[in-house]
């Protein structure tokens, strides 16, 4: 990963950290080449040169998922460090943004340390699945904070009990190209305050399917359903006008 101010023309100026990554840990010399990432969307083939600090960069295609509409997963906090596999997991599943939230239900508050962490796991996990884009890990808000200021066209909370349709079979049916929120409950699940507060807040209720899962798998099931849908709808919409 590199910021964008490293590339100047048809070059890469790599920092200290970098050239020690290339050099002692993957034993790259010059010559050979690696993908550089802006975590923007951009994305080069750099190749060594004998300049130790710099490398030759040729643009890369940009892939369709990259052009994709935003899926952002609004996590309330589980207990323990579960969170930090959500956000490695999450990100390797293309998330576009994580807000986690402080449910009624939420065991312990986070530790302010906690946003620099998950950042930082954040961006090794972009760097080793190759995405383009960084996700947003934003600093953790009260459940109702966060209803009263999102802004996406559709909006799921997932509910482990009921007659809820399945998140599918929603998503199914919804725009690929309109960005989207799925909300996941802690240990426990959702208040129902919390989930007539979410409905106030056009949030439809959605399962997951007919068994429980823990608070750390669910955020993954949830983002690999309207993933996979919207790929399947993209591509569908796509093949109509060729």
């Amino acid at each position: 990963m590199v910021e964008p101010n490293q590339v100047v023309a048809n070059q890469l100026r790599l920092s200290s950290s970098q050239q020690h990554y290339l050099y002692r840990v993957l034993r790259l010399g010059a010559g050979q080449q690696f993908v550089a990432l802006d975590g923007l969307g951009q994305q080069w083939l750099a190749t060594l040169t004998a300049v130790p600090d710099q490398a030759a960069i040729a643009p890369l295609p940009v892939s369709a998922t990259a052009t994709q509409a935003p899926i952002t997963l609004a996590i309330a906090l589980p207990k323990g460090s579960g969170f930090d596999d959500v956000v490695r997991q999450t990100t390797e599943l293309g998330v576009s943004t994580i807000q986690p939230v402080i449910s009624d239900r939420t065991l312990h508050q986070p530790n302010p340390k906690k946003l620099e962490r998950w950042q930082r796991i954040a961006l090794e996990a972009t760097e080793q699945s190759e995405r383009l884009l960084l996700p947003k890990i934003l600093p953790p808000l009260p459940w109702r904070d966060y209803l009263q200021q999102t802004t996406e066209g559709q909006r799921w909370i997932c509910v482990a009990r009921g007659d809820a349709p399945h998140l599918l079979a929603a998503a199914q049916v919804g725009d690929p190209l309109v960005p989207a929120a799925i909300a996941i409950g802690p240990e426990g699940g959702w208040t129902a305050a919390e989930v007539e507060a979410a409905i106030a807040a056009e949030f439809q209720p959605v399962s997951l399917g007919p068994y429980i899962l823990r608070a750390v798998t669910a955020p993954l099931a949830a983002l690999t359903l309207v993933s996979a849908a919207r790929a399947l709808n993209y591509s569908l919409a796509n093949s109509k006008d060729i």
